[in-house]
């Protein structure tokens, strides 16, 4: 029998790969919020508690998987540990704020989760390559939206939203259904780019059924990040090519660029959706921000503590509620639910953790593009724009994050193998040889 390999009585050898590669991709179709939550939810789309406690089962076997890889490569596990130390610090903060959150309970239970759904990613950064995670992150949101499209066509009313009758598939809510397809949309594209998978054909349908799905969602947020998905692989894909001075003026005028893009959203947003008779109000956000803003003032140093704001314990959501007459569960935005966890005690080492990223993903791509690194990088901006009108950061138990937690983890697990100063080389983790193959 191999020393990779796990024999069943007499049967064929299941190898570790195998496992690897097919447990990676039920958990993070479970870690979706798909199909399960829907099935579980009420007629109006809610889950009651005893859904919502169904609901964490699903997650057990996500758990078992993950120490089960771990404890495998505990080695490397402990040497990715130590090239992103900003990580774990941010692991450790959701169990510091217990000491001085409004709901100590919530925030302890939602902190192990955030813990395992960090080390899931781990294990990710580990054991794929970016090439493989984009074929997982292929396969995987596929499926989902392939289930979605076949939910509308058999059962048109389950695969609506109860109250507006957009297009929800087989996820709880029109959003998730809108963000999945936007990722789908960016992974088929990067398939296509690629052009090694010999998938273009698949490429081509799910990238139709990812569009078809991203607009019957309604999702003005998913719109957005796609959109500028597309013109970051334009970004990216010119840095890649530019040398010397002409790079750095490309990097100094996108910058520019951004800047002045979010400047001018902030100023002239508003004004240009009620001269177009749209919702001014961004769906009730832009009150919704003012509100969340004061509050933030108030627990400016430490912050409510780990996701205990928007709690029935807490007087300020409760303060925001009556106010705006309905019960946000969280502010819509990732940043400002960063500050209301853990105020600028926990939000300075965020921005320098997320900095980092942006710079090893651009220096992976400039320097080793053959690796696979563009679609980790336009992914990574991507959710950062996804962001700014709904909160994905530190969430426990969603694919999203973990993917996003996984090419942070993947980027200062790579960037001194591509290093030119002498001796910092450090080879490759093993199994990560860059084949496009998941299963070997």
């Amino acid at each position: 029998m191999s020393a990779y390999g796990l024999r069943i009585a007499t049967g064929p050898a299941i190898t570790w790969r195998s496992i690897e590669c097919w447990g990676a991709g039920f958990c993070l179709f479970l870690q979706t919020g798909a199909l399960f939550p829907l099935l579980l939810s009420d007629p109006d789309g809610g889950l009651s508690e005893s859904a919502k406690g169904l609901l964490r089962l699903v997650s057990l076997p996500v758990y078992a998987f993950t120490i089960l890889i771990l404890i495998r490569n505990f080695p490397l596990f402990l040497t990715a540990l130590k090239r992103n130390l900003l990580l774990p610090l941010m692991l450790i903060l959701p169990f510091m704020s217990f000491a001085w959150s409004v709901s100590p309970s919530m925030t302890l239970r939602r902190a192990v989760g955030l813990l395992f759904t960090v080390l899931l990613a781990y294990v990710l950064a580990m054991r794929f390559t970016p090439r493989q995670l984009l074929l997982l992150v292929f396969v995987t949101f596929g499926t989902c939206i392939a289930l979605s499209v076949a939910m509308f066509a058999v059962a048109p009313g389950l695969a609506r939203m109860p109250m507006d009758g957009e297009m929800r598939g087989i996820f709880i809510s029109k959003n998730s259904l809108g963000w999945y397809s936007s990722i789908l949309v960016l992974a088929a594209t990067a398939v296509l780019i690629d052009g090694t998978f010999g998938l273009r054909r698949a490429a081509g349908i799910l990238l139709a059924a990812g569009g078809l799905c991203l607009v019957t969602s309604g999702s003005m947020t998913a719109t957005i990040a796609t959109a500028s998905a597309y013109c970051l692989i334009g970004f990216y894909s010119a840095l890649q090519k530019s040398r010397g001075i002409g790079r750095i003026v490309l990097i100094l005028a996108f910058v520019q660029l951004s800047a002045g893009l979010l400047i001018a959203l902030h100023e002239f947003l508003v004004p240009f959706l009620e001269a177009l008779g749209k919702d001014a109000t961004l769906t009730g956000r832009v009150p919704l921000w003012e509100l969340v803003d004061q509050q933030i003032a108030q627990n400016l140093l430490f912050g409510f503590g780990y996701q205990a704001f928007w709690t029935d314990s807490s007087p300020g959501a409760w303060a925001i509620w009556s106010e705006i007459q309905w019960m946000a569960p969280h502010a819509h935005n990732g940043f400002r639910d960063t500050m209301l966890s853990f105020g600028i005690v926990g939000m300075i080492p965020f921005v320098l953790l997320l900095l980092r990223a942006l710079r090893q993903g651009a220096v992976l791509q400039c320097r080793d593009p053959q690796y696979g690194w563009l679609w980790l990088n336009v992914f990574t901006v991507m959710v950062l724009v996804m962001n700014l009108t709904e909160s994905i950061f530190l969430v426990q138990n969603d694919a999203i994050f973990i993917l996003f937690t996984t090419a942070i983890i993947m980027f200062s697990l790579h960037v001194p193998a591509v290093s030119t100063e002498p001796g910092s080389q450090w080879p490759r983790p093993a199994g990560m040889t860059g084949t496009d193959s998941l299963i070997s």
